[in-house]
Formats: structure tokens, sequence, C-alpha cells
């Protein structure tokens, strides 16, 4: 299945790449650019109501994130879902290096004698007493020219920030190569910054239930400013020229939408 997926990623790599859009990108984009994107493992827990959600909080913080930061990942979100689907629930964000260091995670964590020992009473559970109910997987590849996670201001203080989180799902994958390059080549991640929809991270979406389709992470102090911020974003003059040009219309290029708002929980890194 590794296989598969980088097979995946490296064809949908030279579609992005060779793709030109009317607007050039900016030194700071081309500059981007020249670093490796990172590959970003999105973990939904799903849980029921009761000790579930104390167990994998332990596990999380003390065992995991510290091992996968020894191991090179990271830095590493922890969320809840504050409004929409999945709830109750962890989402968990693990950047990785590579699509080689996700796959071989695991085997670094097993030979991780501090997580082991951190980590055995998660794995040690019984079926009468399980950590989750069930777990999904989801990876994907940052921008090329948004190639990291860029860390909220907020974060360094622990501040009150919540998050939002966007995937659109393209009809074809001509139409979804089109939408990722009017994020990444054509203007739009500018846009986003200058009218205050402060981003995460951009990705490509390498695995799923309906791709094609592509994810990003935003966030905002509170609902209020991502209220204001996203009518901000509506109404901008350079947006609205740009959601109407012939061949980057919502109905030529995206089909659906979904979004969730996250909290980060108290010992989430981003």
């Amino acid at each position: 299945m590794t296989q598969a997926i980088q097979r995946r990623s490296l064809l949908a790599g030279a579609a992005i790449g060779g793709m030109a859009l009317a607007s050039g990108p900016a030194s700071a984009q081309r500059a981007a650019a020249t670093t490796a994107p990172e590959v970003y493992e999105l973990r939904t827990y799903h849980l029921v109501r009761g000790p579930m959600r104390e167990r994998l909080d332990t596990y999380l913080r003390d065992a995991f994130i510290p091992a996968a930061r020894r191991a090179g990942c990271g830095p590493i979100g922890v969320f809840t879902v504050a409004i929409g689907y999945g709830t109750p629930g962890l989402q968990v964000l693990v950047p990785h290096p590579t699509i080689a260091d996700f796959a071989t995670l695991p085997d670094r964590l097993a030979a991780d004698a501090r997580y082991t020992a951190a980590a055995a009473p998660f794995l040690g559970t019984t079926p009468d007493a399980p950590p989750f109910v069930a777990l999904d997987v989801k990876l994907m590849r940052a921008f090329p020219h948004f190639p990291r996670v860029e860390l909220p201001v907020a974060t360094a203080g622990n501040k009150g920030r919540i998050f939002e989180l966007r995937t659109y799902y393209s009809h074809s994958e001509r139409a979804g190569t089109t939408k990722i390059g009017m994020f990444d080549t054509g203007g739009e991640i500018d846009i986003f910054r200058r009218t205050g929809l402060t981003p995460v991270f951009f990705a490509q979406d390498l695995t799923g239930a309906h791709l094609p389709s592509l994810t990003y992470l935003l966030t905002f102090p509170d609902l209020a400013t991502r209220e204001r911020n996203w009518a901000t974003f509506g109404s901008d003059p350079a947006w609205r020229k740009l959601i109407t040009t012939p061949g980057l219309t919502d109905p030529e290029i995206t089909s659906a939408a979904d979004n969730q708002i996250l909290s980060p929980t108290a010992y989430s890194q981003i």
C-alpha cells in the first residue's frame, strides 16, 4: 500500500509542477518550492463518552508525542471537534519529513524503550476497556509552495485559539489539480493571509474515500474573528476576480466541501 501511495504522490506532484496559472509565484514561493514538502498523517480517533478519552490523552501526551518528536516528527497537533461531525473523538495531526518516515514510524516507536514503557498501559488495554472505538488515518502531502506547517503565534503562549479544517472535493484529477494550483501558485493563499485567514497547512490528499481532494487548516483567535475575516475574504476584489475567472469557478472545479471547527487540547503543539 505504501508503494502505491508513493507512486500516486509522485504522479500528482508531476501534474502540479506542470501547471501554469496567470499569476506567477512570488520570490517567497520560489524559495519554499526548494524545500521538500512534508507528509501529513491525520489520525481520527473515534471514541465513546467515558474513560476512553482520558486513556487516549494520557497516551498521546506522555508516550506518543514525545517519542514521535524524538523520531523527527512534528510539531504535533491534537484537537477536539467543537463544531461539525466527529464528536466525541480526537484528531491528531502528525507531520512527517517524508512518506518513508511515516511508513517506518511504528518500527522506530517499537525500538524506543522510553516509548514502550510510557505506552504500556495504553498498548496493554483489554477488550473490555478499549482505548478507542476505531481509528481512521488520512495521508496528505503539503503543497510545493507551502511545504511546512506554520505554527500560530498563539501556540507559543498556549493562548486561546480555534482551528478550521476544510476539505474541497473535485470531480476529476484535472479539476483537483487546478484547484490546488489556485492556492499554491495562483494567489489564493496570499488573499487568505491579507484578509485574516491565517493558514497552518495546505495539502493534497493522498488517501481517502472521495479523491481527488485537498485539505487545509486555518487558525483564528475566536469564532467572532473567524466570521469577520471570512466576510472580508468573501468581498475581497482580488478574490471575486479569481473565483469568476473562466476555468476557476466553483462549479467547474469544486464538487463539494466540508469543514470542522476544532479546539486544541492543552498539550497540543499546534
